[in-house]
């Protein structure tokens, strides 16, 4: 394990801590935008124990459970912890993390990392605990952001732009030679390495339509990278940056006042079998 992995997920830990309720006003409901997608994936059905990592508030297994699954959850977030046990009353809910999950092998017969590949400083050693965990026969579903960053999120980037600020650099980042292409040959070739055999990758785009003070509250709460340099920065260019926010969403709202803006995920599953041999597809 090196220190830029250690870092990251450090890095992670804290932007996270506390920040339940910041994260189910602003980004909860963009993550639950390809849930149906991701349990389909996965197979989940009645009787199917089913595990969920990086459960946050307990979207996907809320819906899992409401299908007749048997559901653990597992965030590496203790806030997350309470707020899904609040949501999914009927799962095991337990504070656990990548890539080391308190589970025996082959416990589980569907799996599930909602957007959680993306928050860990070894995708690799990720997605092999993923795979470990789940039976033979099982299924294994996860999500990613693809980049380069589809408009959603580019349009941060914008708005820091058209803000005049110079963003510090020194922000942690997956080490190199740990990290993955955020694109679905990419994910495709780390889901078939960590040991998923018949690897398919989707590619879903849609809107995602959003109040902006929610959709603010975000980055405002600490949340993503915004989060982490609002954090960093004087409060004169926090003010500077909210000013070019409020410019950008001006232009973009519809007549309710809602901004609607496109965003895209990869969608990657496979099946854990004894002989890893069937080929991948990109879809």
């Amino acid at each position: 394990m090196t220190e830029a992995y250690l870092d990251f997920d450090r890095h992670e830990r804290e932007m996270w801590a506390g920040r339940a309720s910041t994260y189910e006003r602003s980004f909860a409901p963009l993550c639950a935008g390809v849930r149906d997608q991701v349990l389909d994936l996965a197979g989940v059905s009645g009787g199917k124990r089913l595990l969920d990592v990086g459960t946050g508030r307990g979207t996907l297994a809320a819906a899992a459970a409401g299908l007749g699954a048997l559901v653990t959850a597992v965030d590496a977030e203790p806030s997350m912890v309470e707020a899904a046990g609040r949501n999914v009353p009927g799962a095991e809910v337990r504070v656990a993390r990548l890539p080391d999950l308190p589970f025996e092998a082959r416990s589980f017969e569907a799996v599930t990392a909602n957007f959680v590949l993306n928050h860990v400083g070894d995708p690799a050693a990720a997605a092999r605990e993923l795979v470990r965990v789940t039976a033979t026969g099982g299924r294994v579903a996860a999500s990613i952001w693809p980049f380069p960053a589809p408009p959603l999120q580019a349009f941060w980037g914008e708005v820091v732009a058209g803000s005049g600020v110079v963003p510090p650099g020194g922000s942690p980042r997956v080490e190199e030679a740990l990290d993955f292409p955020r694109t679905a040959a990419g994910l495709t070739t780390l889901l078939h390495d960590a040991g998923l055999d018949g690897v398919r990758v989707e590619t879903v785009t849609w809107t995602h339509h959003f109040d902006p003070e929610d959709w603010w509250s975000g980055p405002a709460g600490g949340l993503s990278t915004l989060g982490t340099l609002l954090r960093s920065l004087p409060a004169e260019s926090v003010t500077r940056i909210r000013a070019s926010y409020d410019r950008a969403i001006d232009s973009r709202r519809d007549s309710n006042g809602r901004v609607g803006l496109s965003t895209t995920a990869l969608l990657g599953s496979g099946t854990r079998l004894e002989h890893h041999t069937r080929a991948s597809q990109v879809v």
